[in-house]
């Protein structure tokens, strides 16, 4: 896509903070500097987001989100990750090329990486009967 700023970086026209590369992957830092070790991990061929990758692309982009996951905790002196993805506007996807977000952790860091829910406003039972893959 000419316009995706990440299919730029993949393609080194825009210059990032390059932690990992691959054949299929790139994994580079956020520079919105609001986390120490903030990373987006991309696949290198243009995805809009989940709902639209291939098998493939997802496979190799979760490997390569493993891959620094546990680089981060086995050598870099973190103790957990969490992983974040918005697909969709309505999710807040701000960025239309599928990402996922490598938040590095550590025990009391006070990053609170779980939104706020106001609670589930219909019937569980009736909930789940709508969303029960048969």
């Amino acid at each position: 896509m000419n316009d995706c700023i990440f299919c730029k970086i993949a393609d080194h026209t825009i210059p990032s903070m390059t932690v990992y590369e691959d054949e299929h992957t790139i994994a580079f830092m956020d520079t919105a500097k609001d986390v120490d070790g903030h990373i987006l991990v991309i696949p290198k061929t243009h995805a809009h987001n989940i709902l639209d990758c291939d098998n493939d692309t997802l496979s190799q982009l979760i490997s390569a989100v493993k891959k620094v996951s546990c680089h981060l905790v086995e050598n870099c002196g973190f103790e957990g990750v969490n992983l974040l993805n918005a697909s969709g506007e309505s999710a807040g996807q701000s960025v239309q090329h599928f990402h996922i977000h490598v938040i590095p952790r550590k025990n009391g860091d006070n990053i609170n990486a779980w939104p706020h829910f106001d609670g589930a406003k219909e019937d569980i039972e009736d909930v789940f009967n709508k969303i029960i893959i048969k």
